[in-house]
């Protein structure tokens, strides 16, 4: 897929631009990028089972602020506190996957891949070697210079209602579609105890429960996270049933067993509710939307230098 095809799927983004982008941008500079960085990425995931998700999420966290950049990666500096230090990043880790990546290839074809290029090829292999599908990643991305962590407020929350998911995707030139297929990431990942306290206690003056949670699945999160806790990164698997990149999140959706009130929301409009029950019956046609989707967000890009090391401006 070329430049031109990309511009079309991105017709709608009001901040970002496609130009130069193409799935064969290194193929004569660093042809061994992407063995590279999926050499990384698999030893990484051997030693620990939380990477996947820690990548697909630090690359979507990234490229929902000015573009995919890179931007995520860098460190704070003086006085400026950069965007992995805003309250939604707080929790985003396996940066290191991200260094040792750029290391190698680095190595290979010096000064030549910036580090928006290695995330957005990152979280790829993370959902396709945790049994996900594979897509080819547009690549030509320049690195980013501006890291705020005020900007995280332009991130969709985990309270987000339908309309809010839908402004916030809008407004990046994603669609309906996208929303909830991207949405399906969350079949990775762990969410703190923070992120959904609002459902399991005091919800409002009737419950203390949110009802559209299956009352057995409300029950055993408040107990592992009661109304005081205290265990610091208490939580619970967004899927605890499988460790695996799957379409089984759709179906606890429908089975009122999601975490985030956002996650719920995805049954509040006709349109998101059929998608819903679309993946949810097809794990092929989820993971297809999926791969398209990725596609369309990754591309949304931003910068205009590369870096040398992902935590510093060149």
């Amino acid at each position: 897929m070329n430049a031109a095809v990309f511009g079309l799927l991105l017709a709608s983004c009001l901040f970002c631009t496609t130009s130069g982008l193409s799935t064969d941008y290194y193929e004569k500079t660093c042809p061994q990028l992407e063995h590279a960085v999926r050499r990384v990425v698999k030893k990484a995931m051997k030693n620990d089972a939380t990477v996947p998700a820690a990548l697909l999420r630090m690359h979507f966290h990234d490229c929902f602020i000015r573009g995919c950049d890179g931007s995520v990666l860098l460190d704070s500096k003086g006085n400026n506190t950069a965007e992995k230090e805003g309250p939604p990043n707080i929790s985003l880790h396996a940066f290191y996957v991200i260094d040792h990546a750029k290391e190698a290839v680095e190595a290979l074809c010096p000064g030549t891949v910036s580090c928006a290029d290695i995330l957005a090829v990152a979280a790829r292999d993370s959902v396709t070697l945790s049994g996900g599908p594979h897509w080819e990643v547009p690549k030509g991305r320049k690195d980013g210079t501006i890291s705020k962590a005020s900007d995280t407020r332009q991130l969709p929350a985990p309270i987000f209602n339908n309309s809010q998911l839908q402004q916030s995707f809008s407004q990046r030139g994603l669609s309906i579609d996208d929303l909830v297929a991207l949405s399906g990431g969350h079949t990775l990942g762990f969410a703190h105890c923070s992120s959904f306290q609002n459902r399991i206690h005091n919800f409002n003056a009737t419950h203390d429960v949110d009802p559209s949670l299956d009352p057995t699945f409300g029950t055993a999160l408040q107990k592992t996270c009661p109304m005081h806790n205290k265990v610091k990164n208490a939580g619970s698997t967004l899927d605890p049933t499988t460790t695996k990149f799957d379409n089984r999140y759709y179906k606890m959706i429908l089975q009122g067993r999601s975490i985030f009130s956002s996650d719920q929301a995805l049954l509040d409009n006709p349109r998101t509710k059929m998608l819903v029950a679309k993946f949810a019956k097809s794990r092929k046609h989820f993971r297809k939307a999926f791969a398209q989707s990725m596609i369309k967000m990754s591309s949304l890009s931003g910068g205009e230098e590369i870096r040398l090391n992902c935590r510093l401006v060149r």
